[in-house]
């Protein structure tokens, strides 16, 4: 259990840019991602699921992304379509985390998306515990509508993240916390 606490207390994202391969072999992502769909889950809905990009399909992605950004901007520069070109080549291994949440009788969307979200956040962890790094981040192409339509969404699903996986090309640089007594109080009654 030590090991597990000194996790949660140090973790830290890695940057999708300092992740190198390798990436997981096939049984080490599909236990990755087993792990990460054993999150609460109201209803047993499963209001997620998961696309993986990896080897080829992540360049072509990108290329899709390129496409998208110089139809869009005719003026973009060359450095910029590189850079959508490459952006899902920085690791390794990228899962995107799609929410499927909708109405239901019992179920609140909310808590729908909260499991989408915990999905996400049990992906990076189990990640970690098979010995790689992973950098969650949501990017301008996680909310536009053209975007969506290239990763296949239907139109009541939102990605709730890409989770990007590989090894940590040097050590992480950990940032500012908040302090606990920031954001924590004691709920006490009136009256």
């Amino acid at each position: 259990m030590t090991d597990l606490l000194e996790h949660l207390r140090t973790r830290r994202s890695v940057p999708a840019a300092n992740l190198a391969g390798p990436g997981p072999d096939e049984a080490t992502l599909r236990d990755i991602l087993t792990i990460a769909a054993r999150v609460p889950d109201h209803g047993k809905l499963a209001p997620w699921r998961f696309i993986v990009f990896e080897g080829d399909s992540r360049t072509r992605f990108g290329e899709c992304l390129s496409d998208l950004v110089k139809r869009r901007d005719r003026e973009a520069s060359e450095e910029r379509l590189e850079l959508e070109r490459r952006r899902f080549d920085r690791a390794p291994l990228v899962v995107a985390v799609i929410s499927c949440a909708g109405s239901h009788p019992k179920i609140p969307e909310w808590e729908q998306i909260l499991s989408a979200g915990a999905a996400c956040m049990n992906l990076v962890h189990a990640a970690y515990g098979h010995g790689f790094a992973a950098q969650w981040i949501s990017e301008w192409y996680a909310y536009d509508a053209e975007a969506l339509e290239l990763l296949g969404l239907e139109t009541t699903e939102q990605v709730a993240g890409f989770v990007h996986i590989g090894r940590a090309d040097g050590a992480p640089i950990d940032r500012p916390r908040p302090a606990l007594e920031g954001i924590m109080t004691h709920w006490n009654p009136k009256g």
